[in-house]
């Protein structure tokens, strides 16, 4: 006959819990104590939150129960904590299929959004397995690990509730690719930088009003985008070519852009930009970002002026997602490990070729088909998402000599 495994349905076990003021030597004094009984950790957690420090060790039941109990009562009154301690039978429960990452983001999160959002899981039978903050400044991201709810619901209805609260939320299925090296696919003009560039061109070519207004009914799908370029390209006609290299010096990068890829870089992650802008400047962009990929319109120049002409085929909302399949495949990973970024109606297929779609302080009609969207001016957002901590990142940082200005005490 087989014996039985420590945590099984018929073993006995002890789940024992420690509170009270952090301090060097709680957890070693415990597990001490444990050690000498000679039973087997079946689980262990523990929290350091303000200071304040939770423990909790699932262990076997040991043989003399009553002396360690006592024992474990000693040190805790030495170390000036509470202790709990109560017997059962097995490990935890296996958790539920249908688990998932739901990462809440807000500035500043408040408790009557978290609850509204924890209502809502429970409302689908999910269960809150784990919470842990991704972020404190410039945003409180915090992320649940969740069971038992399908994640597919879950994202529907949890981005329907984050809308109501002025929260961002992201739900994504629990698995191995969040581990794993992935490929980023952002959109250019007003994602990974701030404005439009053609607007920007626009402004010296003196038609900029008529260009902005072309530009956002084509963003908001009012207008099919190839045909729109080739209108406002018409407009720069004659314009000087020079006034490339000074919209290229009037760029702003969006917050957080250099800190994201600089971040993910270090993990083997690959970016490409795709744009229904212009190679005269994205090129230039990739170069200075260390971006692997481009892919951008060209504008026609003649004799050192625009001529108001695309060499080539437009880089349209299909095209973009052509070339985020092209960049998957030269990467060498699948469209599930992709994830891509985006703000306007030409961004949709390829929010939708991608494993995860981000929509990034997007239109109306491109957050409500993207899987998550996020509506904070910081592009670094994105690596909580990806279970990264913005201590991790300033630690990373700061061993290459790049110092993060220090937040608000708490």
């Amino acid at each position: 006959m087989n014996a039985k495994s420590p945590g099984s349905v018929e073993e006995p076990t002890c789940l024992i819990t420690v509170t009270g003021k952090d301090r060097p030597g709680v957890t070693s004094r415990i597990l001490e104590i444990l050690g000498r009984a000679g039973v087997e950790v079946i689980d262990l957690e523990q929290i350091v939150l303000r200071r304040r420090l939770v423990l909790g060790v699932l262990v076997s039941e040991p043989r003399d129960l009553r002396r360690i109990t006592a024992a474990l009562e000693q040190a805790a009154a030495d170390l000036e904590m509470h202790l709990e301690l109560v017997r059962g039978r097995g490990d935890n429960r296996q958790r539920p299929r249908g688990r998932s990452h739901v990462t809440v983001i807000g500035t500043p999160l408040k408790a009557s959004q978290m609850a509204a959002m924890a209502g809502r899981i429970a409302d689908l039978g999910g269960n809150i397995d784990r919470i842990e903050r991704m972020a404190r400044y410039p945003v409180t991201a915090i992320d649940l690990h969740v069971s038992g709810a399908d994640p597919h619901r879950l994202r529907i209805a949890l981005a329907a509730e984050a809308a109501r609260q002025g929260v961002d939320v992201a739900v994504q299925s629990a698995s191995l690719l969040r581990r794993g090296m992935r490929l980023i696919v952002m959109d250019v003009d007003s994602t990974l930088i701030q404005g439009e560039v053609i607007e920007m061109l626009a402004a010296h070519a003196g038609c900029e009003p008529q260009v902005a207004e072309i530009t956002e009914r084509a963003m908001r799908g009012e207008l099919d985008f190839g045909e729109s370029l080739r209108a406002r390209v018409e407009l720069l006609k004659g314009l000087d070519a020079t006034a490339l290299d000074l919209v290229y010096d009037e760029i702003v990068i969006t917050p957080g852009a250099r800190t994201m890829i600089r971040t993910l870089k270090r993990l083997g992650y690959r970016f490409a930009i795709v744009s229904g802008g212009f190679s005269q400047i994205t090129d230039r962009l990739a170069a200075d970002l260390g971006v692997h990929y481009a892919r951008a319109n060209e504008l026609e120049v003649v004799d050192g002026k625009l001529t108001g002409q695309i060499v080539g085929d437009v880089v349209d909302r299909a095209g973009k997602a052509t070339a985020l399949r092209h960049f998957a495949a030269e990467v060498g990973v699948s469209e599930a490990a992709t994830i891509a970024i985006g703000d306007g109606a030409n961004d949709l297929d390829m929010l939708d070729a991608a494993g995860l779609g981000i929509a990034y302080n997007a239109k109306p009609v491109v957050r409500e088909a993207a899987d998550t969207a996020v509506n904070v001016p910081y592009l670094d957002t994105i690596v909580y998402l990806l279970g990264i901590t913005r201590e991790e990142v300033e630690a990373a940082d700061a061993e290459v000599g790049i110092i993060t200005p220090a937040p608000p005490i708490e």
